[in-house]
């Protein structure tokens, strides 16, 4: 006898647990992983559909109290078996429940209605239609007779939203005429499209350049091969890897497969979607968190039905329930975003390169500053390299200047913006140019620099800046070291210590009081708000609406705009001296992309980078857009604190309201963690602060776990669970975890 263990109704958090079934000997041998089954459910033995997640010959409880399947639904949910599979790997490989991983890989969940367009037909002739008509007139039946007429000039079919608004055909009336035969109603699906794609026109195919034509070429070879690798697309910025994308993506369409383009940003949907719809027409779809849930559940509805062929979208869209999936691709493959920030936690290139796996897709990773885990492996041949190293149409990439903010402040200019950048402000102005200023307000945690000799206090354990809290307090997230806020520097002994306190807004009036006549537009979160608002900022500064575009980093990432011929960083110290081991590579990866938006056009582009630290490698090495000299040095301090890629990392994170359980709780989980792990080779860090200690009232800790292998990490993981598990203490605290 085999049993089933079935997830009933993943739309509820309170159904996070499997129930068993017997399966009946006729289905033995074709139930399978994955598989959607009906079953009776509750004490009306009502028939509900569920999820296999587990097969098994050992029952949990009395098998005589035990329901039976009742059928397989393998012809129509092959697609979703194939994606609860997939849960099934994200739940094992990252940590989870299985609800949350189901929840993850089937978003759709809550029922939507359909949208319906009705349609009001004539079911007589059209003579017996005037017939009809002309008696009503004389009865003065005035709403009848005035839609059949509307009807007789419209050959017959008229909308039922429209006759009801101009018409005044109400219920009653459209009731009347069925139930005599002389109309009947038809209803149709009308699909809730996002966006005004059909507003978009066809876009004029560009033939690839001699480079671009020898990269697709040395994907296809690498596609060839029975055991093919995921392809990393390293093409500088501005190289044209969305045109190789687009004409690999018509191949891949040709042989009757679909695509999948992940992109990291709501803000990218704007251009990319018109760039892939002009080329593509109907067969692209898109989705992002501002759709409405009626406009995703259409969109998936689509993709399942094979109505689309191309889903572009960010990490959700990775998900999108294809059922001839060919090639996934992820633009800007390196961005943090990616990475999902809630339960299973599980990064998108890996579970895009697990999916396709199991599909028998491809994968195409692209950047122009690829992330150090992708590019380590493919110095390592785990994944294929394939480099476009010339922007396209031969342009030149832009000249960058370095700032030094210390050199200001001596020459007595306190101002946002130094001399420098005001000046190269002020002559795009003259030549009708367009300037975009960067602030990289994310990944700032509060650190502490001294504005005279540049001097960022830092953990002495770590390697990473302490976090200014509102205690008075300099704390290290990652160590729990602590130190009390200085006033004066350490190094230099200057007053002029503390953080950086500029935002967007107090940028934007810097620049409306130094350039009165200058048409600014201003996006971050506060202005992206509302829906469409991302649309109406960027055609806004690509019609030259506005000469200056300030904005956080999401102005800064795959935007193509020609008139651009000035880019600003207006502190990339923000990100230099964030509170993560990453933030020399983000900072790099920051800069670089935000340097390639200049110049795209015909006209010679020019980047001004503001900083503290001019001499630090990843700005000199964004400065030469030199990916490989950055690589060299940053994999030296990677290799030296055991850091990813050539480390492991696994952070065990626990949530809770009452903090001293916390503390505890985390406490007993690192000694048990000290007590399984295998020899001295583990490095434990913690219990600490998470970066962020509390938010409503919810305290945060966290345990930092490094090893050389990701396997052991993975086992500790496991065992760690079933702690947690059998003792009860921890039924009040929330534990996640996150691999790096």
């Amino acid at each position: 006898m085999i049993y089933a263990d079935i997830i009933v109704d993943i739309s509820h958090e309170k159904v996070d647990r499997s129930f068993q079934y017997k399966v009946p000997k006729e289905l033995e041998a074709d139930i399978r992983m994955g598989m959607v089954v009906t079953i009776p459910f509750g004490n009306g033995n009502h028939e509900r559909k569920g999820y296999v997640i587990g097969l098994s010959d050992q029952a949990k409880f009395d098998i005589h109290k035990m329901k039976t399947i009742l059928s397989l639904c393998n012809d129509e949910e092959t697609t979703e078996s194939r994606l609860i599979a997939l849960a099934a790997w994200m739940r094992e490989y990252y940590g989870s429940t299985m609800i949350q991983a189901l929840k993850t890989v089937l978003p759709v969940q809550d029922k939507v209605k359909a949208k319906e367009k009705r349609t009001i037909c004539l079911a007589v002739d059209f003579e017996k239609a005037e017939e009809i008509a002309a008696e009503l007139e004389k009865g003065r039946c005035k709403a009848r007779a005035r839609l059949l007429r509307v009807l007789l000039r419209e050959k017959g079919r008229l909308d039922c939203t429209a006759a009801s608004r101009e018409l005044g055909a109400n219920a009653s009336v459209l009731r009347t005429l069925t139930d005599q035969g002389i109309i009947r109603i038809e209803h149709s699906q009308v699909y809730r499209m996002p966006g005004n794609l059909e507003e978009i026109l066809p876009e004029e195919r560009q033939e690839l350049s001699p480079i671009q034509q020898l990269a697709e070429e040395q994907i296809l070879e690498e596609w060839k091969k029975p055991d093919a690798r995921p392809v990393l697309l390293f093409g500088v910025t501005g190289s044209g890897k969305t045109q190789v994308y687009m004409s690999l993506i018509e191949q891949v369409i040709a042989e009757g497969k679909q695509v999948i383009v992940l992109i990291p940003e709501i803000a990218l949907t704007y251009q990319t979607v018109r760039r892939f719809y002009g080329r593509f027409g109907e067969k692209v779809s898109v989705l992002n968190s501002r759709l409405s849930q009626g406009e995703r559940y259409d969109q998936f509805k689509r993709a399942k039905r094979g109505e689309i062929q191309v889903m572009v979208g960010p990490r959700s869209a990775l998900f999108t329930p294809f059922s001839h999936l060919g090639l996934i691709i992820i633009d800007e493959e390196h961005e943090q975003t990616y990475k999902s920030e809630n339960s299973p936690r599980y990064h998108a290139r890996e579970t895009a390169v697990k999916r396709a796996s199991m599909e028998g897709a491809r994968v195409l990773l692209g950047s122009a500053t690829p992330s150090m885990e992708s590019y380590s492996r493919a110095m390592a041949g785990e994944y294929a390299l394939v480099k476009l190293e010339a922007r396209y149409g031969d342009r030149s990439l832009p000249d960058v200047s370095i700032v030094d903010l210390r050199e200001e402040l001596k020459a007595g200019n306190r101002s946002i913006l130094s001399r420098k950048l005001k000046t190269s402000i002020e002559e795009r102005l003259k030549l009708g140019e367009q300037t975009m200023l960067f602030l990289n307000r994310r990944g700032y945690a509060g650190f502490v620099s001294c504005r005279s000799c540049g001097h960022v206090m830092k953990c002495p354990h770590c390697d990473v800046s302490l976090s200014e809290h509102s205690n008075g307090r300099l704390v290290c997230h990652y160590c729990g070291y602590e130190q009390p806020r200085t006033e004066q520097c350490p190094e230099c002994g200057s007053p002029y210590i503390g953080g950086f306190k500029a935002g967007t807004q107090q940028v934007e009036q810097v620049l409306e009081k130094t350039f009165p006549k200058a048409r600014i537009l201003r996006m971050d979160y506060d202005t992206t708000r509302n829906k469409g608002s991302y649309e109406r900022i960027l055609s806004a500064f690509a019609g030259h609406e506005a000469d200056i575009l300030v904005g956080t980093q999401m102005i800064v990432k795959g935007h193509d705009f020609p008139k651009v011929t000035l880019v600003g960083v207006i502190a990339a110290d923000l990100s230099l001296n964030a509170s993560d081991y990453r933030c020399a590579e983000r900072t790099f990866q920051l800069l670089t992309q935000a340097v390639g938006r200049s110049g795209r056009g015909i006209r010679k582009g020019e980047a001004v980078i503001q900083t503290y630290h001019p001499e630090h490698y990843s700005i000199q090495a964004s400065k030469a857009q030199d990916y490989e000299a950055f690589y060299k040095e940053e994999k030296g301090y990677r290799i030296m604190m055991d850091y990813p890629p050539f480390a492991h990392m696994l952070s065990v994170l626990a949530f809770g309201e009452d903090e001293e359980l916390l503390e505890q709780g985390m406490s007993y989980i690192a000694k048990f963690i000290r007590r399984v792990s295998p020899g001295s080779s583990l490095h434990v860090i913690g219990p600490a602060d998470a970066a962020v200690g509390k938010v409503n009232d919810v305290y945060r800790k966290v345990i930092y776990l490094k090893h050389a292998d990701e396997k052991i990490l993975n086992s500790i993981k496991d065992k760690i669970e079933k702690y947690i598990e059998i003792n009860s203490g921890f039924r009040k605290l929330y534990i996640q975890f996150d691999f790096s």
